[in-house]
């Protein structure tokens, strides 16, 4: 069986004064026992002294087994295989960096590892011959696989390595050859392509709208189209109707900021046409990214509303209603409804 075992980076040891990820393994009588996650498990140790700046009155709610946390290191003893770590000395900055580069380094790993269990090849070998020399090249080998999706022989036909063999005269020789077999490229590109491939963002926002006018209906059909006029090839927006008078705007992009600023636009497109006709449009629900969930969720609301719909009786004009796209009307709660 390969060795699937190996560290995160080429060196051994973290830095002193450097923001580590550790999982916190047990607390002792001095001080916690943690595992630095970036450096295959390695043993490290938080005084209790450099838990917070601080008095402390319950370690518990400082320190929790099986928390995940940045911490800063300080002193690192090679020979010993002692490291000090601080959890009162790291700063904001520290964790944000250090959650970002872990959640990079984490990916990377699990591709690395996969690549190596699937071809049957020690871990080690594939991060001395791929993943480190991309660290040293491109800072962090993240940003090399983010290339790698789209162009992955500008980054791996240039990865070579040093192999000796025998020459002629049975002298032997050092010969420079490719690091990375075809084999193994394959592997490598349909896996990173398969964890690292953009998705498109759904970005949501429900509003209410109202028209007590005269063709009411068809004003709101104009704003309707005003709204989804507002998108563009990259973001499409589409509104529809969830029950009179709530209403969705949704798009899909890989730019977050970009959907916002879309459904942003067709929002204003859409309160300006319908308020010309003296209507309202009120936001209820500002432009986030949303979840399959919530989607399954709002999916799940429309159904049952179409359900109740469908349970009432005696409604001649369901039927033209329906071909409206503006739901039934509620005579009696008129301020919730459209009137015709």
């Amino acid at each position: 069986m390969p060795n699937l075992e190996c560290r995160m980076y080429e060196a051994k040891y973290p830095e002193v004064d450097m923001a580590v990820m550790i999982q916190v393994k047990n607390i002792a009588d001095m001080g916690a026992y943690v595992s630095l996650l970036e450096y295959n498990n390695i043993e490290g140790m938080i005084l209790f002294s450099e838990l917070s700046r601080r008095r402390i009155r319950s370690v518990s709610s400082l320190i929790k087994v099986g928390r995940t946390e940045p911490v800063m290191v300080l002193r690192v003893d090679k020979e010993k295989g002692y490291i000090d770590l601080s959890k009162r000395r790291v700063s904001e900055e520290d964790i944000q960096a250090c959650e970002e580069r872990y959640n990079k380094s984490k990916l990377v790993h699990s591709i690395m590892r996969h690549v190596a269990e699937t071809l049957g090849i020690d871990l080690e070998e594939l991060y001395i011959k791929i993943g480190w020399p991309l660290y040293r090249k491109y800072g962090h080998a993240f940003e090399a696989f983010k290339i790698i999706v789209t162009d992955p022989d500008s980054v791996l036909n240039t990865l070579t390595c040093e192999v000796k063999k025998s020459g002629p005269d049975g002298q032997e020789v050092t010969e420079v050859v490719p690091a990375v077999t075809e084999e193994v490229k394959d592997a490598l590109v349909k896996n990173i392509r398969r964890r690292m491939t953009p998705q498109p963002l759904k970005i949501r926002a429900d509003i209410e709208m109202k028209c007590f006018q005269f063709d009411g209906v068809l004003h709101i059909k104009e704003a309707m189209r005003k709204a989804e006029a507002a998108g563009n090839d990259d973001c499409p927006v589409k509104i529809k109707l969830v029950a009179p008078p709530l209403y969705v705007l949704t798009t899909q992009t890989l730019d977050k900021e970009q959907g916002i600023a879309i459904l942003n636009k067709a929002i204003t497109a859409c309160t300006e046409a319908i308020e010309y006709h003296k209507g309202k449009l009120v936001v209820k629900e500002q432009p986030r990214a949303v979840s399959e969930r919530d989607d399954k969720l709002l999916a799940e609301h429309m159904a049952k509303l179409r359900n109740d719909n469908e349970e009432v009786s005696g409604d001649e004009d369901s039927e033209e209603e329906e071909d409206t796209g503006m739901g039934e009307v509620d005579v009696e709660n008129a301020g919730h409804g459209i009137m015709e």
